[in-house]
């Protein structure tokens, strides 16, 4: 049963909310206190802006807000950054609301693009938004990672639509966002609806920290001895990434059983390309391999694979920071710092924290672990440090050893290998 089975007659709002929520809670789903507060307000009409830690269910959230806009007779928009999340998101919203009622939009590909929900990437939705302004067909918009809007390069895919259309309800979600008093005064102002804020700082699983001085190996051997896997290893190119899958081909990942279970789940998958054949390696030995460029059919055996608990090991890209949802226990950075296009930088307070946050999610775990890997000159460093002190103390005992003992008077006994003192030179007598 899809959730279009459960739309009530009419749209009220309280008829809305306790449709989702039975739907919801006929899946085993309890909800939280702010999806509740965010729910209720989506369902009358209100702009929501949701502010709460990643993890805590905000794509639960989003559900029902499409729930809503169909039960309005609404087209509803969902927007993403990247084209990875926007498939991700495609496929899930299939599921709930039924293949015919869902489609995609991307810059390279199109499917049902005339269904009452559409997920795209946020320049889809700004072009129809410069194009069509307040008479486009778009009654709601959910968008994801709205931080985003911040960016100096895509930032005006996130704020294009909302100048521009001012009939749609606007659902802005994002685990890092600060003061947005802003929005809330001018999303009121410009569409006339209400605007609501929906906080709350408090993870549904706990993280701790931890700063690395060992090589990676070392550090990834004790985690997978620790029972933290699936680790996610964060890379900030695709091509470290496969480098690291293939470094790590020699660690022993998973048992003969579990092999077997990976096997039986590809079935008859067929890996096409080089990178293809690559990753049938990878993945055999219990290693995934994700980021953005890889194809949409890889990249969702990948995701299928780590779902079921059967990938040890993810390297990936930071890609992991925009939702794409791969179930993990550990974060483990390679880095702390990244190239932007410009230069080397430190990663911002928000980049390490939407990564970060993707570890321990609700319903796998208990509790999420991050790890931050010290740059090899670090370890290296320290490395030689411990050698040149074992070697100094080394070579301390071994003077000792060599250092003649003092005679019993107190002078130093003369050495029995050492040859007689030459006879000193006598002078000429004068005259």
């Amino acid at each position: 049963m899809t959730l279009i089975d459960q739309l009530p007659p009419t749209a009220d709002p309280d008829a809305l909310y306790e449709a989702f929520e039975s739907w919801a809670r006929e899946r085993g789903l309890t909800l939280y206190p702010h999806q509740e507060e965010a729910l209720i307000e989506v369902v009358s009409g209100a702009n929501v802006v949701v502010s709460t830690p990643t993890g805590s269910g905000k794509s639960m959230i989003a559900a029902g807000a499409h729930f809503a806009a169909l039960a309005r007779d609404e087209v509803t928009f969902y927007t993403a950054p990247i084209k990875a999340l926007v498939s991700e998101k495609f496929f899930e919203l299939c599921k709930m609301f039924g293949t015919e009622n869902v489609g995609m939009l991307t810059g390279d590909a199109s499917v049902n693009s005339d269904a009452p929900i559409i997920c795209c990437t946020a320049e889809v939705l700004a072009s129809i938004a410069l194009r069509d302004g307040k008479h486009a067909d778009v009654g709601q918009v959910v968008m994801d990672e709205f931080h985003f809007y911040a960016e100096a390069d895509r930032g005006w895919a996130w704020q294009i639509p909302i100048l521009e259309l001012p009939q749609a309800q606007f659902i802005l979600m994002s685990a890092t966002l600060g003061d947005v008093a802003m929005f809330e005064k001018d999303l009121t102002r410009r569409t006339g609806r209400p605007t609501s804020v929906v906080r709350s700082a408090t993870r549904p699983v706990p993280l701790s920290y931890e700063y690395k001085l060992t090589p990676l190996t070392e550090t990834l051997t004790e985690l997978l001895e620790t029972r933290q896997a699936p680790v996610y290893i964060v890379h900030f190119t695709q091509a470290q990434a496969v480098e690291r899958a293939q470094a790590l081909m020699s660690i022993n990942m998973c048992s003969r059983e579990e092999k077997d279970q990976i096997a039986e789940l590809i079935g008859n998958f067929r890996f096409t390309t080089k990178f293809g054949r690559n990753l049938s390696r990878y993945v055999r030995h219990g290693i995934g391999v994700h980021h953005a460029g890889m194809l949409p059919k890889y990249r969702r055996l990948v995701e299928k694979l780590a779902q079921a608990g059967l990938l040890k090991v993810i390297c990936g890209t930071d890609t992991l920071g925009v939702g794409v949802n791969v179930p993990i226990r550990t974060v483990l950075f390679t880095a702390l710092a990244k190239y932007d296009g410009i230069r080397v930088r430190t990663l911002r307070a928000r980049e390490f924290h939407q990564i970060a946050g993707r570890a321990g999610r609700a319903g796998f775990d208990t509790a999420g672990l991050v790890v931050a890997q010290a740059p090899s000159t670090s370890w290296r460093t320290r490395r030689r440090s411990r050698r040149r002190a074992t070697t100094r103390r080394s070579a301390g005992r071994s003077s000792a050893r060599r250092r003649p003992r003092a005679s019993s008077g107190g002078r130093r006994a003369p050495s029995r290998s050492s040859s007689p003192p030459s006879p000193s030179r006598s002078r000429p007598a004068s005259g």
